[in-house]
């Protein structure tokens, strides 16, 4: 079960996503056309897989980090801010 993350890119917080770089439809051509270069962009592939933002695809912290920490203690200090504002 994966815990809930922070992405410090878009302020998202929740589940990361299992993200990974480069084209699915350019690795098919490669293994059609060409043998090793679809083996070698699969094993890049699957080597730089990474738990990322479902929203941006960027990396996402754990939620106790500091840095963590300080974005959710910035991001309740804007809401409560703007709230205020919006009732004046």
């Amino acid at each position: 079960m994966a815990k809930e993350m922070l992405c410090t890119n878009c302020g998202y917080k929740g589940k990361p996503k299992k993200i990974m770089p480069g084209s699915p439809a350019i690795e098919l051509i490669l293994w059609l056309c060409f043998i090793i270069p679809g083996l070698i962009y699969s094993a890049w592939r699957g080597h730089r897989r990474y738990k990322g933002c479902p929203k941006c695809r960027k990396e996402m912290i754990p939620l106790d980090t500091p840095i963590a920490e300080k974005m959710l203690k910035e991001s309740a200090a804007d809401e409560k801010e703007n709230q205020a504002n919006l009732c004046s």
